[in-house]
């Protein structure tokens, strides 16, 4: 499983291709949009921003999946989100949109689950690498 520092310095380098591309490349990847989401950190209260793959919409609400590549840890930015779920996220370097996230119910995850996989098998490989159910996160316009 990648460490923290990998996943950091894959973040770090994602921002860094956005910013020589003046964004024309960076916000898609494994055929998903990618989005930046700013979580607060749940023992500092500072900012955090990172690069999230977006498997799914529903209308409004954009679905994550707090998957860490499998890993049997919860990412920080779920661990985050759970302790304060206000958030705020930019798509495709337009404004920065208020959300509040929250974990999909047992029964939202079972209905969104064969949703995000047939869109993403890798998220499906994930799953089976951990004894975690991975969670999915909703993120709702405030």
């Amino acid at each position: 499983m990648p460490s923290t520092r990998t996943l950091r310095l894959l973040n770090t380098l994602h921002r860094v291709l956005l910013k020589v591309t003046r964004g024309r490349l960076g916000w898609r990847a494994g055929g998903m949009p990618v989005l930046e989401l700013t979580t607060t950190g749940r023992r500092t209260g500072n900012p955090h921003t990172l690069m999230v793959t977006s498997p799914l919409r529903e209308g409004s609400t954009i679905v994550l999946v707090a998957s860490r590549a499998g890993d049997d840890h919860h990412p920080d930015w779920f661990l985050n989100v759970r302790a304060n779920p206000a958030v705020a996220v930019r798509v495709r370097g337009g404004p920065w949109q208020p959300m509040t996230a929250r974990a999909a119910t047992p029964a939202e995850r079972d209905q969104l689950w064969p949703r995000v996989i047939a869109g993403s098998r890798r998220y499906e490989g994930y799953q089976t690498k951990t004894a975690r159910v991975i969670p999915l996160v909703l993120l709702e316009p405030r």
